[in-house]
């Protein structure tokens, strides 16, 4: 048996994949299996699969057609026999010591899920960024929901750990696999955090997420209901767990909630009232339903939450004002920025870098 599956989806990241492959042949843990699930099309995407194939017994490569993320991982999931799974993005690039420090941790306390931190990749600049989402006193100690609910707070970001198998196929854990959907490492992250009884953080950063990537999602327009799906998927797995959603209902909704406001940012405009009354309709139900409570309201606004279920138009103007004014605000970091996080600090004017520390 592997120590270590690492699954990998491929579709249309040429420019990118030979780069991952890299430094997944590389890593400092031998003893793994490397699944690579691409769309068996004859482009260069399969013929550096076969050149890499070809060199590294340990490849396994799948070649057919998914038409999702979610599907291709589901199947990569399946073929799998490391002890952990770990899921690797082919248009980004991982340390070559991730595996064998997280598989270590994880025999340490043998623990569901090791989540590390990771770094915010920038192609044109080539350069990387660490992002600071793991508390440092919450480092290298079992911990889970029940003790911690702000763990789910952390970003998805499932590619920034490693998953106990035996912990995903005894509690059937799969992504939502429909086909041309998006954001499916939503539901996923949150089902696993859910349910793991032992999860481990390192403030260790070992993944180099691409950001300006031309195939990534948050690049693209996507589906504007895809991050809808996906809580309707969370929803489902919490109504046939009422001990979990007892206890996690009012977080996942604040989430939610926030999720729904991101996403208005991101697509194109003329879909944003169609979207906002979506939104509206959903978040009625919840009230409805007597879901929305006094914690959901210590984190989001009550007076906004009441123009969204009572007049969704009115609420569009709102998003539209400050919308408005965050690019301004924007604008005005581009022309002058000081920012210091516990990372990096640098001084940038006009666009242009003038100082870096870190």
């Amino acid at each position: 048996m592997p120590k270590v599956s690492v699954l990998m989806p491929v579709y249309k990241v040429e420019k990118y994949l030979r780069q991952c492959l890299d430094s997944v042949v590389k890593q400092t843990l031998e003893d793994i299996e490397i699944i690579i699930v691409d769309e068996g099309e004859q482009d260069e995407c399969r013929r550096i699969i076969d050149e890499f194939e070809a060199k590294d017994s340990r490849i396994i490569a799948i070649h057919e057609k998914n038409g999702a993320y979610g599907v291709a991982l589901n199947k990569a999931i399946e073929r799998a026999t490391g002890e952990y799974i770990g899921i690797i993005e082919t248009d980004d690039f991982i340390n070559i010591t991730m595996f064998n420090d997280l598989y270590n941790l994880a025999k340490k306390f043998d623990a569901d899920i090791v989540k590390s931190d990771w770094f915010e990749y920038y192609t044109n600049k080539d350069k990387s960024f660490k992002v600071g989402q793991i508390p440092l006193f919450k480092l290298n100690q079992i911990t889970n929901v029940k003790k911690d609910i702000s763990l789910l707070k952390i970003p998805p970001s499932i590619w920034s750990a490693i998953y106990k198998r035996d912990f995903i196929m005894s509690n059937n854990i799969r992504f939502v696999d429909k086909t041309n959907h998006s954001y499916q490492d939503t539901s996923f992250k949150f089902k696993t955090f859910a349910l793991a009884d032992k999860i481990v953080l390192t403030n260790k950063a070992y993944v180099h997420y691409r950001v300006d990537s031309e195939g990534s999602t948050c690049n693209t327009g996507g589906k504007i209901y895809a991050i809808c799906n996906e809580y309707e998927e969370i929803t489902k797995f919490l109504n046939k767990h009422q001990d979990l959603k007892e206890l996690l209902n009012s977080r996942k909704l604040i989430n939610e909630y926030n999720a729904y406001i991101w996403n208005l940012k991101r697509i194109n405009r003329g879909f944003r009232q169609e979207f906002i009354n979506k939104f509206s309709q959903i978040f009625n139900e919840y009230n409805n339903n007597n879901e929305i409570n006094e914690q959901f309201f210590k984190k989001v606004n009550h007076k906004e939450f009441e123009v969204l279920i009572n007049n969704p138009k009115k609420y569009k103007l709102l998003i539209d004002r400050k919308l408005f004014f965050t690019k301004l605000k924007d604008f005005r970091k581009k022309l002058f920025t000081v920012r210091v996080n516990s990372s990096r600090a640098y001084i940038c004017i006009f666009g242009i870098t003038i100082l870096e520390v870190g």
